[in-house]
């Protein structure tokens, strides 16, 4: 086991505090305050990872599941806290078909707007809500939404075992700019190892671009060779 002082080397004194916390069970045993943008084969090699954000919504995560289900491809969901109680049977299929969870705080605020506190307690609320939906599923990873990471908040979710993730692909799939629109900013932005960047929700949102467009950009992965993987994990 590493010792407090080892694990500790080279933070700062705030994020030291916040890497003694004990992690919440159901969360990754490790993790760095620092925002990953690559898988965990790296820049460069043929892995991608596949995020989608702010569900999940009974009509598009469904579909989106079913796609993935076909081409036996694992992604990360990133989960608004709210939608997860409101939909905890989707949280579940998520974790049972094998995708990997990471919270994308309770009510989809952008947390530079807000007090530590609150900061945290988006974080802790949103995981709350996902541990009540799937109790003991792991959730490894946190997402700041609009990518509003803040220190506070990459302290606080690392502190709990979630890696803070971004992205190197914005497919910008939100601004429905059409199927081949989505599929042409993807390609634009992939290189090897990327983190794509995509939408299952909400409810109120058609995403329907976003799922057809998916689907041809697996389709260009697996045509040139490459394999899905997961954000890196940095602890």
């Amino acid at each position: 086991m590493r010792t407090i002082s080892a694990a500790l080397k080279g933070l700062s004194i705030a994020a030291a505090v916040g890497a003694i916390f004990v992690a919440a069970p159901g969360t990754a045993s490790a993790a760095t305050p620092d925002v990953v943008k690559a898988t965990s084969a790296g820049a460069g090699s043929q892995t991608f990872a596949l995020t989608i954000d702010d569900g999940p919504s009974p009509t598009w995560t469904n579909q989106v599941l079913d796609l993935l289900k076909d081409r036996e491809v694992k992604a990360t969901f990133c989960v608004i806290g709210d939608h997860a109680r409101q939909y905890p049977d989707l949280i579940k299929r998520i974790v049972d078909e094998g995708h990997s969870l990471c919270n994308h705080s309770m009510h989809h605020v952008n947390p530079s707007t807000q007090s530590p506190d609150q900061q945290r307690a988006a974080i802790q609320e949103a995981s709350d809500a996902i541990h009540a939906a799937a109790p003991g599923a792991p959730i490894n990873y946190y997402r700041a939404p609009e990518g509003g990471f803040t220190q506070d908040a990459t302290q606080y979710a690392a502190s709990q075992g979630m890696q803070p993730v971004g992205w190197s692909v914005d497919t910008e799939d939100w601004r429905l700019p059409g199927v081949d629109g989505i599929f042409q900013n993807y390609k634009k932005e992939f290189q090897g190892g990327g983190v794509i960047l995509m939408h299952d929700g909400s409810e109120e949102n058609d995403r329907s671009q976003s799922v057809e467009a998916m689907g041809n950009i697996l389709s260009d992965l697996a045509n040139n060779g490459y394999t899905d993987d997961l954000p890196a994990v940095l602890g």
